[in-house]
């Protein structure tokens, strides 16, 4: 149980990660810097890797099913949208 606890708080870390990264990527475009834009490309890097790794991890049956992946549909994020579906009760 707490391996699965462990999978969603790093998936839930990646994502907040992610939208870290997005965010500094998006001020480095707005402001031209491109230490800021760095930064966001590498955090948000990182927060793929992380996500896939707990993803692969992650029993399907613990997903949120439809409001992943509605959420995962609506931000973009295919691999919330594919763990959703998975998880979702017949």
């Amino acid at each position: 149980m707490s391996s699965n606890k462990n999978n969603q708080q790093s998936l839930i870390g990646g994502h907040a990660e992610y939208v870290k990264g997005a965010t500094e990527a998006a001020i480095g475009n707005v402001t031209g810097s491109h230490a800021w834009k760095t930064s966001g490309e590498q955090a948000k890097a990182h927060a793929v890797d992380s996500m896939k790794s707990a993803g692969e991890r992650r029993d399907p049956s613990h997903g949120f099913g439809v409001a992943e992946q509605k959420l995962g549909e609506i931000t973009g994020c295919k691999g919330m949208a594919h763990e959703g579906a998975a998880s979702k009760k017949s």
